[in-house]
């Protein structure tokens, strides 16, 4: 039976896990209840079973005589977030839930884990690595900070996630910078309060701040070079506790993207420059404190490639794209890559309208993508490890 429709077959029972852990979201280093299933699974198809990494992390290995090892990572926490959705198997905990996949990325690896234990064609190691703690807390950092790839020594590692937007069952896999580096923006205006019928006895900070969120903007308009990628957003704007008064201080919260280090030094600098400056202007100060947060998730060219030649064998060379626009959003797989060779893949999970985007109350995963990304899992092991 061909590798797909063997997973197809099995496609069932992969729903049937992700719908268990989609019911019982579990959000950063919180994933007991997520890492016992996969554990117990794991064990269940004779692998090799070792807990702890990262608190919740979970790792199996496979091995199948001498040869080369490569590592398979899957994501498994929530996100802070209500439901919408109205599904069956919908969260059961208030305030958590599946909105980006990571039930799907896990259930898809346990089903590629099966497979290759039961009847893989591979000579070598292949260590299923299930991190805790992606969303913004750098689960994957931590799991190589305590010395994931000490314990499970791998010459190459390989993440895949799905994408809302992307046809379903088409992948999307390029060399270089998929996702983008990401800093923490915080800047407090300080100025001195007044009435606001008697704003000329103060210092506007709200004024002062405003003119600061629009300034940022020239940025990435101004300083960048064109040909380089940049975000400078305000996501955060607090200040004042009623109509009449002027506050003496208002917080901006924002965020900084960039794909290389020298963007983002820049950008740094720029955003000191200028918030300083502004609120100077209008008779105010700015302190400012950026903190670095995930590097950018940079593929390997060689590694890119065979993920892109196991893609193909799977959904064929119509369903590769190979000059998919990469993402300003953030990804702590980063880490793992900037330890070991490989390649960060996208999935495409169907329509992303209606709401129905990543990080959305209404998005599920498309469970008619399981076999095709835990097939992918498989080929690229056997293409690795052949």
């Amino acid at each position: 039976m061909p590798l797909i429709e063997a997973l197809i077959a099995e496609a069932e029972e992969m729903a049937a896990w992700r719908h268990h852990i989609h019911a019982h979201p579990e959000t950063a280093f919180e994933e007991h209840g997520t890492a016992e299933f996969v554990a117990a699974k794991l064990a269940e198809f004779g692998l090799e079973v070792h807990r702890g990494l990262a608190g919740t992390g979970v790792v199996g290995v496979l091995k199948r005589g001498d040869g080369p090892a490569v590592g398979l990572r899957a994501d498994m926490d929530a996100l802070h977030l209500d439901e919408q959705t109205g599904l069956a198997h919908a969260s059961r905990h208030q305030g958590r839930m599946h909105a980006c996949g990571h039930d799907g990325h896990t259930a898809m690896l346990l089903g590629a884990a099966r497979h290759l234990a039961r009847a893989g064609n591979v000579r070598g190691t292949v260590v299923f690595i299930f991190q805790p703690a992606e969303e913004n807390e750098g689960g994957g950092r931590r799991m190589v900070e305590e010395g994931l790839f000490k314990r499970f020594p791998v010459d190459a590692v390989f993440g895949l996630h799905n994408w809302p937007g992307l046809p379903a069952g088409t992948f999307a896999v390029r060399a270089g910078p998929v996702m983008a580096a990401t800093a923490a923006l915080e800047i407090v205006v300080r100025g001195q309060g007044a009435h606001a019928a008697m704003p000329h006895m103060g210092s506007d900070a709200v004024l002062a701040a405003a003119q600061v969120v629009t300034a940022l903007q020239s940025i990435a308009a101004r300083n960048v070079p064109p040909v380089e990628a940049a975000v400078v957003s305000i996501g955060q704007i607090r200040g004042g506790d009623t109509w009449n008064v002027l506050p003496a201080e208002v917080l901006l919260r924002g965020t900084l993207r960039a794909f290389g280090d020298d963007v983002m030094a820049l950008l740094e600098g720029r955003v000191l420059t200028v918030a300083q400056g502004v609120a100077a202007a209008l008779g105010c100060g700015a302190e400012v404190t950026i903190r670095r947060g995930y590097p950018a998730t940079a593929n390997s060219a060689a590694e890119s490639e065979t993920a892109a030649r196991a893609a193909a064998a799977v959904a064929g060379d119509d369903k590769v794209v190979r000059d998919h626009p990469p993402s300003m959003g953030a990804e702590d797989f980063a880490y793992m890559l900037a330890e070991r060779p490989g390649c960060y893949a996208w999935l495409g999970n169907g329509p992303a309208d209606d709401g129905r985007g990543l990080h959305s109350p209404r998005y599920d995963f498309n469970d008619a993508i399981l076999p095709v990304g835990a097939s992918y899992w498989v080929r690229l092991a056997e293409t690795v490890l052949a």
